[in-house]
């Protein structure tokens, strides 16, 4: 008889951990840095202007 209340004593316990079911896990989303290419940019503008200006000089 105490084999049995036990037994009954643990299932009892058991389904209440169970008792929520499954959770998805919250995952947090991964941060993507992408780098830009900002050296281009600081030359090539002055040289297309001394271009612009070469040329109407040389008018």
């Amino acid at each position: 008889m105490k084999k049995l209340a036990l037994a009954a004593a643990l299932s009892v316990a058991a389904t209440g951990a169970f008792a929520g079911g499954l959770v998805e896990p919250i995952m947090e989303p991964a941060v993507i840095v992408e780098e830009t290419s900002g050296t281009s940019g600081g030359w090539v503008v002055p040289l297309l202007l001394l271009a612009v200006v070469v040329a109407i000089a040389s008018d």
